[in-house]
């Protein structure tokens, strides 16, 4: 019966402690998206254009992940916008480090728990995003959102340090228990410096465990300060150097989020994951180095608290450990930045050598959904797909382009440049099937009514283009057939081609400078074209109709109608991503 009880004591404090843990990750869940959908656009601006050189990469990525609280989120956009081509290699590795700064305003937090009621911050939190969640407009439904996220956060933190027992209190309720525990302690503390390796594995092993360095921070802290790392009367700094031990196996831990997610994608993307792992683990090695002495000038930075801030003399050492974990992280990065960010461009060299290209070439930038595993980034990652569109538009500008150097040039054999168009056009398909899928899994996902529009737009668009593509390639196949059959055009012809060509290719202009939204100015224009494609296409095929009852040959004018038809189509399709963007 002893036996049984205690089982099921055991049990339901594990239970408590997951409980109080789930409820933190879901409120950072919850919160990330709030935020994402309150200012997407300004952050996926600030990741995309915000990075032109490696300091401004760094505040960057403090920046974004001191907003969506992790850096795991972050890197997995930096992975993702580096396959998209939107960040070079060397702009990525700035971004991540200053991801790895941000994530520290978790400890933060955690340290201050402790110094008041989380309940009073908490609860009025969720009270205030309540109303604002359900009868908020768009913005507001965001804000009471990200504000209950905020509270959940809180909530979560105040029943993890609740859930988990005082090593002291449970020496009196559960001995058994109590002294398994501290043997094992006792066992890992009798290493010297192995200890510190231990923990920091120990420290590895539970960020893998919780995917979130966030998650995993908070229970290091707690947990230190329930006596779960050793006796904080007898040994405090001791205790001290054993979270900052775990932290240090965390930064390394949290890398691995990255690492899967570039698992499929292109080269770039796998070197910036790489580096995000190369700079966790050099810092850690310098870290490990120094150890010693650079925990106790952090312990004599967490001693020099303001006593008002550490609380009463009984809960001074647990506040020193706190803050001083707290002050080891921010440290340890901040210290790993400013000796690392003048040699970004030698650790972009590093991971060059280390990932090589593939033996038959990259495939270029392939568009692939890179998600995280806790954090939804699906606003964000709208920045990818269009990117990708915009690829398509410009394939599709470029595609016209060579039909009309294949139209222009009937005396050249051009069979290799026909071939080129219609890789391209084969290209084009793939694309459109790339893009859709992305752009349907990023639908599945949390986003806002802006963005299931601007989905729902590009979703147009893409098929637009695609259309547009067959169109061309009808084009370049007419001529084709034209030199085949020996069909022969006069100057007229060619005169009356290139006069609705020209127009065309206004229109699609037009098209792909259209992408990213129109105006209605923009959209008068696309129609002032459209009546002058319209115009020349009924009097070019009156023309051809002429001329057959002059006597020229039928096949040759119907052979010029079809292209007068074709080419008409080509600027309906780009009047119809005109429109679309407009929606």
């Amino acid at each position: 019966m002893i036996v049984a009880a205690s089982f099921w004591s055991v049990s339901v404090g594990i239970l408590q402690i997951l409980g109080a843990l789930g409820v933190f990750l879901y409120g950072m869940k919850v919160m990330s998206e709030g935020v994402q959908k309150v200012a997407g656009d300004r952050m996926r601006g600030a990741l995309a254009g915000m990075t032109r050189n490696r300091f401004s990469g760094v505040l960057t990525g403090l920046f974004t992940t001191t907003l969506v609280q992790s850096s795991s989120a972050t890197t997995v956009l930096v992975v993702s916008f580096v396959n998209a081509g939107l960040l070079t290699l060397v702009q990525s590795i700035g971004v991540i480090m200053g991801a790895n700064l941000g994530t520290t305003t978790t400890a933060w937090i955690v340290a201050l728990i402790g110094k008041f009621d989380v309940g009073t911050v908490a609860i009025p939190m969720i009270g205030i995003g309540l109303p604002f969640f359900f009868i908020g407009k768009e913005r507001g439904k965001h804000w009471g959102e990200t504000l209950i996220g905020f509270g959940l956060v809180f909530l979560g933190l105040g029943l993890l340090k609740d859930s988990v027992p005082d090593l002291r209190t449970l020496i009196k309720d559960d001995p058994g228990t109590a002294d398994f525990i501290r043997n094992i302690i006792a066992t890992i503390n009798g290493h010297g410096f192995g200890t510190v390796i231990l923990f920091l594995i120990a420290g590895l092993v539970l960020t893998l465990t919780v995917q979130s360095s966030s998650a995993a921070m908070a229970i290091t802290i707690t947990c230190a300060l329930n006596g779960w790392l050793g006796d904080i009367d007898t040994n405090s700094i001791g205790v001290f150097r054993n979270s900052a031990a775990i932290v240090l196996g965390e930064n390394i831990g949290t890398t691995v989020t990255a690492w899967l997610a570039s698992l499929g994608a292109n080269t770039s993307a796998r070197r910036a994951a790489r580096a995000h792992f190369a700079f966790n683990v050099i810092g850690v090695i310098w870290c490990l180095a120094l150890f010693y002495p650079f925990s106790n000038l952090v312990w004599w930075l967490a001693d020099q608290l303001p006593t008002s801030l550490k609380g009463a003399t009984e809960a001074m050492a647990k506040s020193e450990i706190a803050f001083g974990t707290a002050i080891f992280h921010s440290t340890f990065n901040f210290v790993n930045i400013c000796l690392l960010v003048w040699f970004i461009p030698q650790l972009a060299k590093l991971v060059t050598w280390w990932v090589k290209e593939p033996a038959g070439g990259d495939s270029g930038h392939k568009l692939r959904f890179i998600s995280s595993t806790l954090v939804d980034v699906g606003e964000l990652s709208l920045a990818e797909a269009e990117s990708a569109v915009r690829s398509m538009a410009k394939q599709t500008s470029d595609m016209f382009d060579g039909l009309v150097d294949v139209m222009a040039k009937p005396e050249q054999d051009l069979s290799a440049r026909v071939r080129e168009l219609k890789a391209m056009e084969d290209e084009c398909d793939t694309m459109l099937h790339d893009i859709t899928s992305y752009l349907i899994h990023c639908s599945t996902h949390e986003i806002g009514t802006g963005n299931a529009t601007r989905i729902t737009a590009m979703l147009r668009i893409v098929s637009e283009l695609e259309a547009a593509t067959d169109r061309i390639y009808r084009l370049v196949k007419l001529i084709q057939r034209k030199h085949q059959k020996n069909r022969a055009f006069d100057a007229p012809h060619y005169k009356e081609l290139a006069s609705i060509s020209m127009q065309v290719r206004a229109r699609l202009d037009v098209a792909c400078n259209s992408i990213s939204g129109v105006d209605g100015s923009t959209l008068e224009r696309a129609n002032s074209i459209e009546d002058r494609v319209n115009k020349l296409r009924k009097a070019n095929n009156k023309s051809a109709a002429l001329r057959m009852q002059q006597g020229s040959e039928v096949q040759t004018e119907m052979l010029f109608i079809d292209l007068n038809n074709h080419f008409e189509a080509v600027a309906n399709h780009s009047l119809n991503i005109v429109q679309a963007s407009r929606a």
